[in-house]
């Protein structure tokens, strides 16, 4: 399998699991933080969100700026909101990456803010691994343990949660 295939294949199974632990997210619990420099749950859940926005400036762009990209997220109090924009980055993000080509994955990609570089060049199938995959895996993680400490249950994303695998009684 070509790496562009395996990339997309990846990203189709793991949008299905960011969708059921967003979904899981009660708006109840939306502003709870676990300690004062952490984010809200409402804006971690956007975040991932947004994270699906940036497939296309790292598909479509050699060099993305982003002070110069702005993305409209609604308040990150609303989940439904929030779980629309999910949706609408990942159709924008599953477009990008079908636009993207074999020899596209070996090009050397730079994101900035401004003038100052933050990441790369590197070549852009170590973004796609890094920035992309691995830092929504990572919030997910958090999401999971945001979710455990305020009383609910995270659904199972690599099989069976603690939770359904415990003893009843």
């Amino acid at each position: 399998m070509m790496m562009l295939q395996s990339l997309i294949a990846e990203f189709e199974h793991e949008v299905a699991g960011t969708r059921k632990l967003l979904r899981a997210i009660p708006q109840k619990d939306i502003a709870y933080k676990p300690s004062p420099v952490s984010w809200t749950m409402g804006q971690l859940a956007q975040h991932i969100a947004t994270i699906y926005y940036w497939y296309v400036g790292v598909f479509k762009n050699e060099v993305y700026d982003m002070a110069t990209d702005h993305l409209e997220r609604g308040e990150p109090s609303d989940i439904a909101a929030t779980l629309a924009l999910f949706e609408q980055n990942v159709e924008k993000a599953r477009a990008a990456m079908k636009l993207a080509s074999e020899d596209s994955l070996q090009q050397p990609w730079t994101m900035k803010i401004g003038e100052r570089t933050v990441l790369g060049p590197m070549p852009r199938a170590t973004v796609v691994r890094s920035f992309l995959f691995s830092h929504i895996y990572h919030h997910r993680g958090e999401m999971v343990v945001y979710l455990r400490a305020t009383g609910n249950k995270p659904p199972g994303l690599y099989g069976p949660t603690y939770e359904e695998m415990a003893p009843q009684g």
